[in-house]
C-alpha cells in the first residue's frame, strides 16, 4: 500500500509553491560546509521532509510502522535514516546522530516526536547538537492552506497547488554540561515559536 501512496505524495508536493525566508540566516553555515541540527515540530514534517529532500541529511525515525513508511519515503528524498526515537531506541538514536554529525553532514529531529506531547521539545535532541559541538538552526513551515490529521501533532498536509512558506530561525549552540541542556531545550522551544510568530505576522 504505501509504495502506491507514495507517488501520490510525490505527485502533490510537486504542485507546492513554496518559498524561503531567513536563508541568509544559515548561509555562513552552508557556505562552510558546517553540519547542522535541524529542529522542527512534528506536525510541519511533510513539507519540510520535500522541502530539504536531497541535501545529504539524515532524519531520526522512530522504530514503529509509521516510522517504517516515513524511513521508507525519506529514502526515496535522499535522507539518510538513523532508527530510533525517544520512546524507543533513543540511545541508539542519539549515538547515530552524533556519529553523522561528526562525520560532517546535517541531521533533522521532529522535536516533539514521534509520540508527544505536541510542541514540547525532547531533550534528546538538543543533547545530540550538545555532545558533537552543532549548532540548532530552527526550521518551520507555515500552510496556507491545508488539511490537519487527527493525529496527536495535528499533522498537516498542504492542498494542491497552496503556498509553503518555509522558514530558517537563528542559529545557536548549546553550552556545556546539564544547565547548558537545560538553557538549550528552552532556548529551542522559544526559537521554533519566534519563527512561526515571525512567519504569520
Amino acid at each position: 500500500m504505501r509504495w502506491a501512496v507514495q507517488p501520490l505524495v510525490s505527485m502533490l508536493a510537486r504542485s507546492w509553491r513554496m518559498r524561503a525566508h531567513g536563508t541568509e540566516r544559515v548561509r555562513h553555515l552552508q557556505e562552510a560546509g558546517t553540519p547542522v541540527v535541524y529542529i522542527l515540530w512534528h506536525e510541519t514534517l511533510l513539507p519540510l521532509l520535500w522541502w530539504q529532500r536531497h541535501r545529504g541529511i539524515a532524519i531520526v525515525v522512530s522504530q514503529g510502522r509509521d516510522g517504517q513508511y516515513l524511513a521508507d519515503y525519506g529514502t526515496r528524498l535522499g535522507y539518510h535514516c538513523i532508527p530510533g526515537s525517544s520512546s524507543r531506541g533513543g540511545v541508539r538514536a542519539l549515538l547515530g546522530a552524533v556519529r553523522w554529525l561528526d562525520e560532517g553532514e546535517s541531521v533533522a529531529f521532529g522535536t516533539d516526536g514521534p509520540r508527544g506531547p505536541r510542541r514540547v521539545v525532547k531533550p534528546g535532541v538538543v543533547r545530540a547538537a550538545q555532545r558533537a559541538g552543532a549548532p540548532i538552526v530552527p526550521l518551520h513551515a507555515v500552510v496556507r492552506s491545508g488539511w490537519r490529521l487527527g493525529s496527536w501533532d495535528r499533522t498537516v498536509i498542504p492542498r494542491p497547488f497552496t503556498r509553503v512558506d518555509v522558514g530558517y530561525g537563528t542559529p545557536f549552540r548549546v553550552g556545556a554540561g546539564k544547565e547548558g541542556l537545560g538553557v538549550g531545550v528552552q532556548e529551542a522551544t522559544a526559537a521554533l515559536e519566534a519563527l512561526e510568530r515571525e512567519m504569520v505576522a
